[in-house]
């Protein structure tokens, strides 16, 4: 009888794969262990686990101290909790779980498009709050013939702008450069802000995107403009929002990350222009399933020796 390898498993991201994950392999729950603990099992595990579970949006480095690993298969598409210095020096493999996911982060970027140019978390208030007995609810803003600024056309992106084309929007974006693509391209930010009247944030986080977002975009994007951010929270710098929202330098926004998830400045609670959703863009049923089955996907090519299916370059 054959032995199941082992697999450490950093994080509890998400119960219905780690269960799966469990059932293939002899797996163990960092996330379960104390510090001390997690010391001492990142000893025993020395030399007999090569494979490594994890959210890709959360790490515990406590897990680069086990010397064997050869893999870090990562649910989720952004990969910055990865220190890819550690990994690349180390010829550690890295994938994650692309495309999967790319329809229900769309969907939830219409979303909040619809949402704050019509102002719908107000509207069910007012009508929860039996308002409407007293007058009219105020107009919003229709979507036909305004442009959409993507900062970030990637997948992800371009899913968003095919259905935003079916609302009439006009779609424009800016990327390290142009793509083969019939959108207006911005070579940089701020000219895109400017263009923009919905300006939509598809930044992967890290270093490079820290706070690259901040007052002078919200200035160009001007008192008539919204700001979407489904990317990562840490390419916005939070205060420059907050004060643009307050100072009517930007009309509205629609925020599903945020710095430091799940604390949300409390400048942000008390906003009624302002549609927070807690991290939701990939949370479907269907869509986290298949994003386990690809990141258990890519563990059994490597433990069969076969290529990795998404390899993070």
């Amino acid at each position: 009888m054959s032995v199941k390898p082992t697999v450490l498993v950093v994080n509890n991201f998400h119960p219905e794969t780690i269960e799966k994950l469990a059932s293939l392999y002899h797996t163990y729950h960092l996330w379960e262990f104390s510090d001390p603990e997690k010391a001492e099992l990142i000893k025993n595990l020395q030399h007999k686990c090569n494979a490594v579970a994890s959210a890709s949006w959360m790490f515990d480095e406590i897990v680069y101290d086990l010397s064997s690993i050869e893999i870090i298969s990562c649910f989720g598409v952004g990969v910055d909790a990865i220190d890819f210095d550690i990994t690349r020096d180390r010829n550690i493999k890295v994938t994650n779980t692309p495309d999967v996911l790319n329809d229900s982060v769309a969907d939830i970027a219409m979303t909040l498009i619809l949402t704050t140019s019509r102002n719908i978390i107000n509207a069910d208030k007012f009508v929860r709050n039996n308002d409407w007995l007293d007058g009219s609810f105020p107009f919003g803003y229709s979507l036909d013939g305004k442009t959409l600024g993507i900062i970030g056309l990637g997948r992800i992106g371009e899913a968003i702008a095919k259905r935003a084309l079916t609302f009439g929007l006009d779609i424009a974006y800016h990327n390290r450069s142009a793509k083969d693509l019939p959108f207006t391209y911005f070579p940089s930010l701020l000219e895109l802000a400017e263009a923009s009247d919905i300006l939509l944030c598809m930044l992967p986080g890290g270093e490079n995107t820290q706070n690259i977002i901040g007052s002078d975009v919200f200035k160009k994007l001007g008192p008539s403009g919204t700001f979407i951010n489904i990317g990562r929270g840490s390419s916005v710098d939070e205060s420059a929002l907050i004060k643009a929202l307050q100072n009517k330098e930007i009309r509205a926004a629609g925020l599903d990350v945020y710095a430091n998830e799940p604390r949300v400045p409390a400048a942000l609670l008390g906003m009624n222009n302002v549609t927070l959703l807690p991290h939701i863009g990939s949370a479907t049923i269907e869509t986290r399933r298949e994003m386990g089955n690809l990141q258990t996907k890519n563990l059994e090519a490597y433990f069969s020796g076969q290529s990795l299916l998404t390899e993070v370059a």
